[in-house]
């Protein structure tokens, strides 16, 4: 299974090259813990996220503008292995107040990680991401991200680390964004959690941007499993002056064989 799982890192790891050097708004506000479904399972998830107070001028001409802006999408997963699943993000869509509604396009991706992950005191995986994007979403129209997952669980506490790195296809290796987001939580109970999440945009790897000019957002979250569905709250607070000031994010997961 290792051998399985590092063969078919590497090869989505080769085909993947470099950077987005724009601070872009995001569908999917999540810090991965490893978790994947069962072979066979097929998952469903609607990721949304609301801007209260955000920066009022486009990342780059023609892009959406992030105040008052709603992002979100629908992602639809598959359980192919005990180690890896497969998942489809479409629709991606926005409504904003300089362009009403929009599709923002669409993109797949591989997960691939050690299976139990709930069950391991040290758990790990890797995400890659490929998109398509509208010109108002992203000024390059395919972009990617790779997502190491690394955590520890000593329960109740876990942290979970995802370094995350973006890229355009656009520049090579060295102008690769590093994004990582980070997560501590108390598990009060199997059904309840409660996290602290830090999402970063730090800049390329080359050379990071001054730290007034990056992006940082602390995150209150709070998560709670039934069985109609998963569900995750979070409230967000832009920590620099190129954050937004405050976004509010809603996540929620239904198991698709569940009667």
């Amino acid at each position: 299974m290792h051998r399985a799982f590092a063969r078919s890192s590497a090869i989505i790891l080769i085909l993947w090259i470099a950077p987005v050097l724009e601070f872009a708004q995001t569908d999917e506000i999540q810090v991965y813990d490893g978790s994947i479904a069962s072979p066979g399972q097929f998952t469903l998830s609607l990721h949304n996220n609301f801007t209260p107070a955000g920066q009022k001028t486009p990342a780059f001409p023609g892009g959406l503008i992030p105040d008052k802006s709603l992002n979100g999408v629908t992602e639809w997963a598959y359980g192919v292995t005990r180690w890896f699943e497969a998942g489809l993000y479409l629709p991606l869509y926005s409504i904003s107040k300089n362009r009403g509604a929009t599709i923002n396009g669409g993109k797949i991706r591989f997960l691939f990680a050690a299976p139990n992950a709930a069950d391991r005191t040290f758990f790990y995986g890797a995400n890659f991401e490929f998109s398509y994007n509208s010109r108002h979403w992203d000024p390059m129209r395919f972009t990617s991200e790779i997502r190491p997952i690394v955590g520890w669980r000593y329960h109740p506490f876990e942290i979970i680390i995802n370094p995350i790195l973006d890229n355009s296809f656009a520049g090579g290796f060295k102008n690769l964004e590093f994004v990582p987001a980070t997560r501590l939580a108390y598990n009060a109970s199997a059904k309840w959690a409660i996290a602290v999440e830090e999402y970063g945009d730090i800049g390329p790897l080359r050379e990071f941007r001054p730290m007034a000019e990056q992006s940082h957002q602390l995150y209150g979250v709070l998560d709670h499993s039934s069985k109609l569905f998963d569900i995750e709250i979070g409230i967000g607070f832009g920590l620099t002056p190129a954050s937004d000031k405050l976004n509010i994010k809603l996540l929620l997961l239904r198991n698709l064989n569940k009667n």
